[in-house]
């Protein structure tokens, strides 16, 4: 049963794998995303993958409060054509730097979190290689001896006898 687990988390790596190479060309065959690709921005981000993603993240985030911030413009135009022009401004003044503020900070927040992100696909993805790599059987060692994945059982017997 122990032999089992193994091969059958390797064989879900591989099908998960091969997803995420199905919808990785589905998005690039898409002419839309091969257009921008060829543009200068996209070629910039294409060499700058950490700032592609805190970008992706910043965009993520901030839909909502710039979503908020045109509703309480919307909202205080129908109030203005009521009659009270100097509030509008107040208000969209008010609401305008309390955005600009909201953006600042899920900017750092989105570099921080993208640089987390990238962080643990390195880690994860080192493990995998290192742990379910499918030139070698998964009870040999590795040859660094920092994988304690693929020790085998007798191994820990002899540790924990002393």
């Amino acid at each position: 049963m122990a032999k089992e687990e193994p091969r059958s988390i390797s064989r879900d790596l591989q099908e998960l794998q091969k997803k995420l190479c199905l919808l990785i060309e589905f998005f690039q065959n898409n002419p839309k995303v091969m257009a921008f690709t060829k543009s200068p921005l996209g070629q910039y981000l294409d060499r700058h993958p950490f700032l592609a993603l805190a970008l992706l993240v910043f965009i993520v985030t901030s839909a909502v409060p710039v979503g908020f911030f045109l509703l309480l413009v919307i909202l205080t135009t129908l109030v203005a054509l009521v009659g009270v022009i100097i509030l509008e401004g107040l208000v969209i003044s008010v609401g305008g730097l309390s955005l600009f503020c909201i953006l600042c900070g899920l900017g750092f927040i989105s570099l921080a979190l993208s640089g987390m992100m990238m962080a643990s696909y390195i880690i994860a993805s080192s493990l995998v290689n290192c742990c379910f790599s499918p030139s070698r059987p998964l009870t040999q060692q590795n040859p660094n001896g920092d994988c304690q994945l693929a020790m085998k059982a007798a191994d820990f017997k002899g540790l924990y006898q002393e």
